[in-house]
């Protein structure tokens, strides 16, 4: 039998859905109003803009995100002209990714008010030791998850499986 959560581990659990939640609402409000973008658009952006060019699975991965909402999002992205895509000449199954200069002029006006939200929302109320604090706990929560295969790598269900 599976015991529940103390009271103080329910808190902290909470605490972080709760403060996940808000900022997230904060950041795309911002997103939608001075970019037009979601949270999902804007981290996709934000990694090609650091990498210039992935493939489709590297960005699934990366932004923890499924490979057809993650289609979806592309599409969306490079109809508006923000990014590329095209086969990969190293491998037939990937399709490479690649952010146009429109999109990394996008991602530039965008990221000024993005950090702005940030600090408000997120840095302020800490002190130095605090986010020294915050940074090595989800730097250890989120390796831990890591950890775990990503979900790009999860076998597919076949359609025959997922019926009732």
């Amino acid at each position: 039998m599976t015991e529940g959560l103390d009271p103080q581990q329910l808190g902290a659990y909470f605490a972080l859905s709760e403060a996940t939640s808000l900022l997230q609402h904060h950041v795309e409000q911002h997103l939608r109003a001075e970019g037009g973008l979601s949270y999902v658009q804007f981290q996709l952006l934000a990694r090609l803009a650091e990498a210039h060019r992935l493939t489709m699975t590297q960005l699934a991965d990366g932004v923890v995100y499924s490979r057809s909402g993650l289609t979806y999002q592309a599409g969306l992205l490079e109809k508006a002209g923000l990014i590329t895509r095209s086969p990969s000449t190293d491998d037939e199954r990937a399709t490479l990714v690649t952010i146009t200069e429109k999109g990394l002029a996008l991602f530039g006006s965008i990221l000024p008010g993005h950090v702005q939200v940030v600090r408000r929302m997120l840095l302020d109320p800490l002190s130095e030791a605090d986010l020294r604090h915050l940074g090595d706990i989800m730097t250890r929560v989120r390796d831990h998850m890591r950890a775990l295969p990503p979900r790009s790598a999860a076998a597919r269900k076949s359609r025959a499986a997922r019926s009732p």
